[in-house]
């Protein structure tokens, strides 16, 4: 049903494009005029009031890289007949390959006299510290919750830091057209989580809006509310995000430093949020470090976004967010600022990592082989490179020549890390994921973290028994609709590590979970994540057909026929819990009564092939995962089987 109001009258005299869209379909009525009355205030507004700074926040795959695409058309981003890419912000290759977010991006769109900055962030949790960093440089957040899930453990975590900003959230409950999707139940549980997280008033009388972001549309109200297109939500945001904060344009330019950029032509670019005066291509600018030192540069370039684009700008305003360039060494958490003697602006508070894991240089036999950057001064230069643009990385030398510690917030993140310098044509060893252990109050304590699990009723069993075998601890179990139940526990972040493949393989694929770090606490005990021993190469050469055969009867192979490998490289898995060595080089020895022609007729089971972040978390202490441009390989810290042995005796007896 439209709605006959005054406002329809405001829009046209104004004359803007959109004055078809004042009958709004809304099924507030004071809603809508309210609306009106804002937008006919502001319309012609310059300087920070015509500019909304926001980030869309959820848990991974509740659809904020989908509501950002729709929010991208409606801003006219593409013409009418341009053929649209799903996921556009999703620019990175691995973005698309693992179907997640990575790395924080900056858009931005122009609609109704206003732009609108939007910032889409990663939903996993390894990768929370993106979004952590981008609070600074907005005023407001989009929570986006899944019809059907409802708030989920990056939910609580991301919600829990716009919060603490002090940052007004509109929630956007995605995926209604889902089936056994109950957003009266959500909108519930949203609020309690509200409640649990000490929102202020403000904070807690957040607006809702019910759509779907596949489809392309959003309703204000469940009731009687026909589905339209997302001007419901790009109302929403003009209303409730306010403008800039304190963004006096006569004021001194300054601002914080939330992201870092690269652009071919000009190099490193700065990007955040203006918090006040102006800046101009050729103005001079101080960098405040930390450690109280500053830099002068001048500013070559200015950028300015514009849907999925970057544009040159002559002048960038406060309020608005920006990219310059001119300050080569700038990294995230630094203040440019206008006059030197300026103090800097406060930088978020980060999650500090909780899993390390060593680094160093391929020093097996087939190493240098595939990879073009293989020394340690190579891949010390380009983890130090990560640690500047990547916050919750942390690296550091150790006392072991070529042999870097690198800490992050799970294997995950590592794992992407890795992946990145593969495709660089890097070569490197990694080591098992370890967890990062504190000392508090003359006790030893370890990091534990709040685990949510979805399976089907007919694994809840086994899921409780790999819980328990974790030293996990169940909090709640609860059983939804279509045969799901939710399972809450705390567990040891050791415990976490490999949790996901036991679950997938008891569960075939249909159990999923998340987890958020919780607190530190006293050690939980010993955790056996690895039940199964290894077959463990004793030669160097080409695996032959004969002797895998031969080798199929111990266990599940690694390798194909061809494969190089050498000494101390894992071949394959065998149930019992020791590591034999096996020869998969060995030949046929022919004879009158032993021909050749019968490798034709050997048939092996095809190979296990591990994906990298599946090889880390399979390893045990003592091996190793090698990591080259086309391989991934399993090998012995310790190749050699005498000086392994040796080795394994003078722990036992310490």
């Amino acid at each position: 049903m439209r709605l006959s109001c005054p406002c329809h009258t405001v829009l046209q005299r104004k004359g803007k494009k959109h004055a078809r869209d004042a009958h709004f379909h809304f099924s507030d009525t004071v809603f809508g005029c309210r609306m009106v009355a804002l937008m006919a205030d502001e319309l012609h507004q310059e300087g920070a009031a015509k500019f909304r700074n926001l980030a869309i926040i959820a848990h991974v795959d509740h659809g904020k890289t989908t509501l950002v695409d729709q929010l991208l058309k409606a801003g006219g981003t593409y013409r009418e007949n341009q053929a649209v890419q799903d996921r556009a912000m999703d620019s990175m290759d691995l973005e698309r390959e693992k179907g997640i977010t990575i790395k924080a991006k900056n858009t931005s769109i122009r609609w109704n006299g206003y732009t609108i900055n939007i910032v889409d962030t990663p939903g996993h949790a390894d990768f929370g510290a993106e979004v952590e960093r981008v609070m600074k440089m907005v005023d407001g957040v989009i929570l986006v919750v899944d019809a059907y899930e409802g708030p989920q453990a990056q939910t609580r975590f991301v919600l829990r830091k716009a919060l603490e900003e002090g940052l007004l959230p509109i929630v956007v409950i995605n995926k209604i057209d889902r089936p056994h999707a109950d957003p009266a139940a959500v909108h519930d549980q949203v609020l309690e989580l509200l409640m649990d997280l000490d929102a202020t008033e403000e904070q807690f009388d957040a607006p809702f809006v019910y759509g779907s972001a596949k489809d392309g549309y959003f309703m204000n109200s469940l009731e009687n509310e026909p589905p339209v297109d997302c001007s419901p939500l790009l109302f929403r945001i003009i209303e409730r995000i306010p403008p800039p904060k304190e963004a006096d344009p006569s004021r001194s330019f300054k601002m914080l430093i939330s992201n870092i950029d690269w652009d071919d032509y000009v190099g490193r670019v700065a990007v955040g949020r203006i918090s006040c005066g102006t800046v101009r291509k050729g103005d001079t600018l101080y960098l405040l470090r930390p450690d109280g030192s500053q830099v002068q540069a001048k500013v070559t370039r200015l950028f300015e976004y514009n849907g999925l684009q970057t544009n040159d700008s002559a002048v960038g305003e406060a309020g608005n967010i920006i990219g310059l360039s001119g300050f080569e060494d700038a990294d995230i958490g630094e203040t440019l600022v206008a006059d030197p003697t300026d103090s800097p602006l406060p930088f978020v508070h980060i999650e500090p990592p909780t899993v390390q894991m060593e680094f160093s240089i391929n020093d097996g036999p087939l190493g240098g082989r595939d990879g073009k950057n293989v020394t340690s001064r190579v891949i010390r230069d380009r983890l130090m490179r990560e640690q500047r643009t990547n916050i919750s990385i942390k690296v550091e030398d150790t006392d072991q020549a070529g042999i870097f510690r690198v800490s992050a917030r799970g294997t995950m993140q590592v794992a992407i890390l890795v992946e990145q310098m593969r495709r660089e044509d890097y070569e490197l060893l990694i080591s098992r994921p370890q967890v990062i252990t504190r000392e508090i109050d003359g006790r030893k304590m370890e990091p534990f973290e709040t685990l949510y699990i979805e399976v089907p009723d007919d694994c809840v069993n086994g899921a409780v028994r790999i819980l328990g075998n974790r030293r996990g601890v169940l909090e709640s179990m609860e059983t939804k609709g279509a045969g799901r139940t939710f399972i809450s526990a705390t567990i040891p972040t050791r415990g976490l590590i490999g949790f996901e493949f036991e679950l997938v393989n008891l569960t075939s694929g249909r159990g999923i979970f998340s987890h958020l770090f919780k607190e530190y606490a006293p050690l939980a005990g010993d955790i056996t994540t690895r039940r199964s021993g290894t077959l463990v190469s004793m030669e160097n050469g080409i695996a032959r057909p004969y002797a895998l055969e031969a080798m199929e009867e111990r266990g599940s192979l690694f390798i194909s026929p061809g494969d190089e490998v050498y000494e101390g490289m894992i071949v394959g898995e065998t149930p019992k819990p020791v590591d034999i060595p096996v020869n998969p080089t060995r030949e046929k020895h022919l004879t009158n009564h032993r021909s050749a022609n019968k490798n034709e007729s050997i048939q092996l089971t095809p190979p296990r092939i591990l994906s990298l972040e599946r090889a880390i978390e399979y390893i045990e202490p003592d091996e190793l995962v090698e990591a080259t441009p086309h391989f991934i390989r399993l090998r012995k810290r310790i190749t050699d089987a005498t000086a392994r042995k040796r080795a394994s005796f003078q722990n036992s007896a310490s």
